[in-house]
């Protein structure tokens, strides 16, 4: 049976429900708050359009430092979009757009178009290549990002909500550069990999696409890159990362930075920025000082200037022999030091295409809060 409430019944529920609903708020509220504690937003990306004023593509074959197997471009139609308030990074065939297959011989790809000043990396033949032989072209088309004519900062807290994608040998990252490169050429100055991830499903061998990498670069010189010692991988203990939305955070102020999964209390990767690189790297034993690049810098160096948010999705490569794919990964088809890397995994292109069930880094949106001791800078037109 029901009844009417009485005045004095409302009088009694008012206040028990303001308690409960305050309880709540102040439960869902609190972590949050004291996180955001004396921090300032500045950088807001939720994709309700493709921004082109904030992002910058790249345009080029030369493979990442690491010849990799696709080519970067300003496709809108198929490989850099905004959708229902989402950017697609995705990775497609080079023959659908260039219309010819990439083994065919004599072909031609020009990042630049016609406009051969338009490409923006000429290293490793980045503005130019021509197939000859099992020497192809790069057989995937992609895109990669950045606010590097647009933002920048030193230290701050920085979340990215992505979908990854699913697809044998696909490689996403969501990472950071210095804008100026302080302390000089790579990997003196730093690198800040927030996210990276392989397409693949978990082997034996290797991790796939249920696993999140975070890495810093650093090192006086290209062959002394110290990664492994601030590398960490962590997986999520069911499904993966293309399966919904996660957040993955960098927090980064002059005595740490750390990267997160979802929660900033479930930290990925914690480098402790008050012992300075030289001695983390225990470069004393094996250079004089004066070959100590960070010498100038706080104990945080590199770590200590402005750097620029990048996104991409890549696919394969070798790495000078030493690639992201180990060469012992299930159904490989090529070699870390084959010459023609590239032909053979497009001569799998059957094995491969059949994975790729959603070949696309899918991102939500992006924000970078400053703390008040952050640097910034915001260049618009």
């Amino acid at each position: 049976a029901t009844r009417d409430p009485s005045p004095t019944d409302e009088r009694m529920a008012i206040p028990f429900l303001l308690t409960i609903a305050a309880a709540y708020v102040c439960a869902f509220l609190r972590p949050q708050a004291a996180e955001r504690l004396g921090e300032k937003l500045v950088f807001s990306e939720e994709f309700d359009r493709f921004d082109l004023k904030t992002w910058t593509h790249e345009m080029t074959a030369g493979g990442g430092g690491n010849w990799e197997f696709e080519w970067y471009g300003n496709n809108r139609a198929n490989n850099s979009f905004v959708e229902n308030g989402t950017l697609y990074l995705r990775a497609t065939l080079s023959e659908d757009f260039l219309g010819v297959e990439p083994t065919e011989d004599q072909t031609v790809l020009q990042p630049g178009g016609s406009f051969p000043d338009q490409c923006s990396d000429q290293n490793d033949y980045g503005c130019r290549r021509q197939t000859a032989g099992q020497n192809i072209i790069n057989p995937i088309q992609s895109a990669r990002i950045s606010t590097k004519n647009s933002f920048s900062f030193q230290f701050g807290r920085m979340e990215a909500r992505a979908k990854l994608p699913k697809g044998d040998w696909l490689w996403p990252a969501i990472w950071l550069l210095p804008r100026y490169s302080q302390y000089g050429v790579w990997p003196a100055s730093g690198e800040i990999d927030l996210l990276e991830s392989r397409g693949n499903d978990k082997s034996d061998v290797a991790s796939g696409v249920e696993t999140m990498q975070s890495t810093l670069h650093w090192g006086p010189k290209f062959s002394e890159n110290m990664f492994s010692m601030t590398h960490v991988e962590h997986a999520i203990p069911e499904g993966d990362l293309s399966q919904d939305f996660h957040t993955y955070g960098l927090y980064w102020n002059s005595s740490i930075l750390y990267t997160y999964l979802d929660d900033p209390q479930n930290i990925v990767l914690k480098v402790d920025l008050t012992v300075d690189a030289w001695t983390k790297g225990e470069f004393e034993t094996k250079f004089n000082d004066p070959a100590n690049p960070w010498r100038s810098g706080s104990s945080a160096a590199p770590f200590d200037q402005e750097f620029y948010i990048i996104m991409n999705l890549a696919c394969g490569g070798t790495g000078g022999g030493n690639g992201f794919f180990p060469d012992e990964m299930p159904g490989k088809p090529w070699k870390n030091t084959d010459q023609n890397a590239a032909f053979e995994f497009y001569a799998a292109k059957d094995q491969w295409m059949k994975t790729w069930t959603s070949p696309a880094l899918v991102v939500d949106s992006i924000k970078v809060w400053a703390f008040e001791d952050s640097a910034y800078t915001t260049i618009r037109d």
